[in-house]
C-alpha cells in the first residue's frame, strides 16, 4: 500500500487529517510533528506524497521543503502563512500546491487533490513544444502532478507518436512552432479523435482575443495564455482530464453490462454495425457467435441467484480473456452472449470457438457454500456473413439452437 506522510506540529490538526486521509483514500499514513521525526520516516520510507507545514518547531522557516525536495518526493504544502511574496516564492520551488489552512474545507480540498493526484497516474500527456527551457519545464510541472509524459519539438512529430501510442489522453501544444504550427495540429487531431477521445490544449503568448476562439472553434478543449501561473496551468490540466474522465465514465456506463462489465447488446449493434459495412466493402473475413450457458435454468436453482451470477461472470471472464482487445464480445442479457471475432478466417474463427468452449467446459466456479459448480456453453457460429448484421446474428442464434438440440456443449456452424 502507498504511504502518506504529514508533517505538522499541530497534533489535533495532523490526526484529524490522518484520519480523514486513512478513511477516504487507500493510504497508510504517518505523521511527523517535527522536521527531525520527518527525516527519520523519509530514511524509511518512500511516499507518494508529502504534506508539509513550513513553520516546524525545528525548522521554522520552511526548511523541511528544500529536504524534501532534495529526497526526490512530491510536495504539498499546509500552512497558515498567507503572505503573497513569501507564497509566490514557495510556488517557484518544485512543488504541487500551496494550500493555506483555515478550516475544514481546505482538509476536504486535500483529500480531493489526493485522488486526483493518484489518477494522473493513469493518464499520458503528449506535450508539443519547440522551445527546449520551456519544454522541461512543462514536463516537470507534469510529471510532479504524476502524469506520463512524452516531449515532441512540433506537430508533426506529435501525430506519429498519436499513430502509435493510443491511449494518450491530451495533447498540450504550443502554438508557433516549425513543420506543423499548433493549429494545424489541432484540426489535424480532430480529423481522428472527438473531444470525447482526447483533450487538446493551447499555449500561446499571443494577446490577439480572436485566437483563443479560433483555437475553440477548431476543436481545442481550452487555451491557455502566456505566462500563466503553476496554479492556474495546474487547474486546466485537472479539469480537462477530469472532464474526460466523467465522459468516459458516463459512456461506459451506457455501453457496459451491469453484471459482467462486458460490452451491451445495444452498443454491440451499433458498433458492429460500422465493422459490418466496411468489413464487407473490404471483403475482410470475420465471424459470429452466439454463446448460451446450458441447463442455466437449473443452475440457479441449484446454486441460487449469486451462484448462477458468478457463473455468468465466470463465462463473461472466459471469452474476455480468449478473445483479442479488436474484438466485440457482448452480454444480450440473462445467459446469452455475442461474440464478433475480426479479421479472421473460418478456420481461425471455428478454432477460436472450441476453445472457448473447452475451456468453459473445464472451468471450476465455486458458490458461496464452497460448492463447485460445472458448467458449459452451447454456441452457434456464423463463420460466413449474410446480407446484413441482424441477419449475420439470426444465423448465428439459429446454429445456436440447433447446438442445443444436438445434445449441448457443442459449437454447431455454417
Amino acid at each position: 500500500m502507498e504511504r502518506i506522510l504529514i508533517i505538522e506540529d499541530n497534533k489535533t490538526l495532523a490526526k484529524l487529517m490522518a484520519k480523514k486521509i486513512s478513511s477516504e483514500l487507500n493510504f497508510e499514513v504517518d505523521v511527523a510533528y517535527k522536521m527531525s521525526e520527518a527525516k527519520l520516516f523519509l530514511k524509511m520510507y518512500k511516499y507518494f506524497l508529502t504534506l508539509t507545514d513550513l513553520n516546524l518547531p525545528d525548522a521554522p522557516e520552511g526548511e523541511i521543503v528544500d529536504y524534501i525536495l532534495e529526497k526526490d518526493n512530491h510536495v504539498l504544502i499546509l500552512s497558515a502563512n498567507i503572505d503573497k511574496d513569501f507564497r509566490a516564492k514557495m510556488l517557484k520551488k518544485n512543488i504541487i500546491d500551496y494550500v493555506n489552512k483555515s478550516g475544514m474545507n481546505d482538509i476536504n480540498y486535500i483529500i480531493q487533490t489526493i485522488r486526483r493526484l493518484h489518477k494522473n497516474k493513469n493518464h499520458k500527456i503528449l506535450l508539443v513544444e519547440d522551445s527546449v527551457v520551456f519544454r522541461k519545464q512543462m514536463q516537470a510541472m507534469l510529471e510532479n502532478m504524476f502524469f506520463k509524459v512524452i516531449t515532441v519539438a512540433h506537430g508533426e512529430e506529435a501525430l506519429g507518436i498519436l499513430s502509435t501510442i493510443p491511449d494518450i489522453s491530451l495533447v498540450l501544444t504550443d502554438y508557433h512552432m516549425p513543420v506543423i504550427d499548433g493549429l494545424e495540429l489541432t484540426q489535424e487531431i480532430r480529423k481522428t479523435y472527438t473531444k470525447n477521445d482526447l483533450a487538446v490544449i493551447v499555449m500561446s503568448g499571443d494577446n490577439d482575443e480572436e485566437t483563443t476562439a479560433l483555437f475553440l472553434k477548431n476543436g481545442a478543449n481550452d487555451y491557455i495564455k502566456k505566462p500563466f501561473s503553476k496554479e492556474e496551468f495546474s487547474c486546466r490540466i485537472n479539469n480537462s482530464i477530469e472532464a474526460l474522465e466523467n465522459i468516459h465514465a458516463i459512456t461506459n456506463h451506457a455501453n457496459r453490462d451491469f453484471l459482467t462489465g462486458l460490452y451491451n447488446r445495444r452498443y454491440f449493434f451499433e458498433n458492429a454495425a460500422k465493422y459490418f459495412d466496411e468489413a464487407v466493402y473490404n471483403s475482410e473475413s470475420f465471424a459470429i457467435a452466439m454463446i448460451n450457458i446450458d441447463n442455466f435454468k437449473k443452475i440457479r436453482d441449484n446454486y441460487g441467484h449469486e451462484g448462477s451470477e458468478k457463473v455468468i461472470n465466470g463465462v463473461a471472464d472466459i471469452l474476455r480473456a480468449n478473445t483479442n482487445q479488436n474484438d466485440i464480445v457482448a452480454r444480450f442479457g440473462g445467459e446469452d452472449f455475442c461474440v464478433l471475432v475480426k479479421n479472421t478466417t473460418p478456420a481461425s474463427a471455428l478454432s477460436i470457438f472450441e476453445r472457448l468452449r473447452e475451456k468453459v467446459q473445464n472451468s471450476v466456479t465455486i458458490s458461496d457454500k464452497a460448492q463447485e459448480i460445472r458448467f458449459t456453453v452451447s454456441i452457434g457460429a456464423s463463420l460466413k456473413n449474410e446480407d446484413t448484421l441482424e441477419e449475420t446474428v439470426n444465423q448465428a442464434d439459429m446454429l445456436l439452437y440447433n447446438a442445443k438440440l444436438g445434445g449441448k456443449n457443442q459449437v454447431v456452424h455454417n
